[in-house]
């Protein structure tokens, strides 16, 4: 089982004396990751240890003003144990020799907290977290050298996890990386640690990707990093790209309405800028002998959208696969195999559990993500960035037609037709500004619809993947039950779905589908269903209508811009907020 798994964790030890304040700061910066519930562990400067946790967001709290120099802190997203105050983090064992904050899944800790129970331990929540922190604990009675504490916890350990631990006598905090991505900074006035570069950036941009099965040990003077077979390593340090105000709300409401608007700049600057990416990108399908497209989730909608432009566009058959399932089709995969891996944050486990069996097999790895020096972008051999910038709604969205783009353009290059394609392109970006600009006509659908349970979204061909991202966004958000299907399916079952006033979306783009998909509108219009109408020419089967132009095969922009807003505004009309959807993280980096 998958969980969705993306808390927030900072750190900081250094010469400043304020992180009481520093440490809550990070942690709300990484909100969006994880917000059911929080907490800090801070060693004051008068040797007194700070421990606050509580459910809910940590932007509603308040901390006492106090001098301190180093301490952790997490916001939770709740896998093991329900949202408690005792499961929140930071745990620490029977004492506050320890003190744990923890990103993952422990997957033996039934076996570790039964012999724990055994020595005498006493447990205080239901996480798997905790034990950790106990067995952390147990070594530590044993001895104070925290780097063979930390041999012995790599060794008992199982799972995909970031361990963060902090020892108050020895004014040091120790870390563990197998899987949850880990980032190191160091600054002038201290070192820092985070699960996002984003939240370190304010501080400093020199920063460090953690490795998996790496250990490091962060004091107020010196980062010490040890590689996975657990020898000393000269870490390099890079210069973390990040532009603060791209992070910022703006004028705008909420995060999700802002992404949107940003698409069309985007867009732009993929033709204007991506060009050789967009060649190399295309010589190296080329060459390959089998390219598949993965992905999980948006990411997969993508990579089944692309599927349809090579086939159409470029006379090129691309095997799709989400990224959970593909790790069951490897057999077919040779060392002159492209795996072409999709993924906004870069860290989407399945994803990268995937495609690491693949290259086990020598294939080729060209990876299209929004996050440089991501685990996904590090392990690549060819890299796509989208440079879409901090994407910070749960929701995906301009990361979402960036791959499109990519994916359109790649396609065109392949034909010989990359003009064409950035002709086409431009056109979709000109249609899908109109759709932003005109959004109270989808506001006005939206606060419409919001009282029905359920929304169907029909669409053939690349309108079909299409349907089902629109389907994701509106469910994401919104909470209401929608699905997307192939609109040829209808008489294969899904008609029984329909009854009086259901919202049936209709995207038909001026396309090799138009009279097919217009037909499965008569029939659900006969069933009784509300149908909103998503193309070039109104036509009578539609209650509502929401025009876009033609713009060629890459109509698909513009017409999943539509169901991004519808989702927003569904959200807004019901009262919730669209960037924090419930049970929902930004990505899912634990299995």
């Amino acid at each position: 089982m998958a969980y969705l798994n993306m808390c927030g964790i900072f750190g900081y030890s250094g010469k400043k004396t304020n992180t009481g304040s520093l440490v809550p700061e990070g942690l709300k910066s990484l909100e969006y990751r994880g917000y059911d519930s929080w907490g800090i562990a801070i060693k004051k400067t008068d040797n007194e240890i700070f421990i606050k946790k509580e459910i809910g967001k940590i932007g509603d709290a308040t901390i006492p003003d106090f001098e301190a120099k180093i301490g952790i802190g997490h916001t939770r997203w709740a896998t093991h144990g329900g949202v408690t105050q005792a499961n929140a983090h930071p745990h620490t064992g029977c004492t506050n020799d320890v003190i744990i904050v923890h990103n993952g899944i422990v997957e033996n800790f039934r076996q570790l907290k039964d012999a724990l129970l055994k020595s005498g331990h006493k447990f205080k929540s239901e996480t798997d977290s905790e034990v950790i922190a106990h067995q952390i604990e147990e070594f530590y009675k044993k001895t104070h050298d925290l780097t063979a504490i930390f041999y012995k916890l790599k060794a008992v350990l199982l799972g995909m996890n970031a361990v963060i631990a902090l020892f108050p006598n020895e004014d040091t905090i120790m870390v563990y990386k197998n899987g949850s991505p880990i980032i190191l900074g160091r600054g002038d006035d201290g070192n820092y640690l985070a699960s996002d570069g984003a939240a370190i950036a304010p501080h400093t941009k020199n920063v460090y990707y953690l490795e998996d099965g790496e250990t490091a040990e962060i004091t107020a003077s010196k980062i010490t990093v040890w590689d996975k077979n657990d020898k000393e390593k000269e870490a390099k340090f890079i210069e973390f790209e990040y532009d603060p105000e791209s992070a910022l709300l703006g004028d705008y409401p909420h995060f999700m309405i802002k992404e949107i608007a940003e698409q069309p700049q985007i867009l732009t600057r993929i033709i204007n800028n991506e060009t050789k990416t967009i060649q190399k990108s295309a010589e190296s399908i080329k060459k390959a002998f089998g390219t598949y497209l993965v992905g999980c989730g948006t990411a997969s909608y993508a990579a089944l959208a692309g599927t349809y432009l090579f086939s159409k566009i470029a006379n090129r058959h691309l095997n799709f696969s989400i990224s959970s399932e593909f790790s069951y089709l490897l057999n077919f995969i040779k060392s002159d195999s492209l795996i072409v891996a999709l993924s906004q944050s870069g860290e989407t486990i399945d994803t990268l559990s995937s495609v690491k069996k693949a290259k086990e097999k020598n294939a080729k790895l060209m990876a299209i993500t929004n996050v440089k020096s991501s685990s996904l972008y590090r392990l690549a051999d060819i890299n796509v960035l989208l440079h879409a910038g901090p994407e910070k709604a749960v929701a995906s969205t301009k990361a979402y037609t960036a791959k499109i783009a990519f994916l359109y353009l790649i396609a065109h290059e392949l034909n010989g037709s990359l003009d064409k394609g950035k002709e086409n392109l431009t056109k979709a970006i000109n249609e899908q500004m109109n759709v932003i600009k005109n959004k109270e006509v989808i506001k006005k659908i939206a606060q419409n619809i919001s009282k029905n349970e359920r929304i169907f979204i029909l669409g053939r061909g690349v309108s079909y993947a299409a349907a089902l991202e629109a389907a994701l966004k509106i469910k994401e958000v919104s909470y209401v039950h929608a699905e997307g299907f192939a609109a040829g399916e209808l008489k294969h079952g899904v008609i029984a779905l329909i009854e009086k006033n259901t919202p049936v979306i209709i995207f038909n783009p001026n396309d090799e589908t138009y009279d097919d998909t217009l037909s499965a509108a008569y029939e659900v219009k006969a069933r009784g269903a509300h149908v909103i109408g998503i193309s070039n020419k109104n036509c009578d089967v539609y209650d509502d209508f929401i025009k876009v132009e033609d713009c060629n095969d890459a109509t698909i922009i513009p017409n999943v811009t539509i169901a991004q807003l519808l989702g927003y505004y569904l959200a807004i009309s019901k009262g919730l907020d669209p960037d924090k959807p419930r049970n929902l993280a930004k990505s899912v980096t634990v299995k």
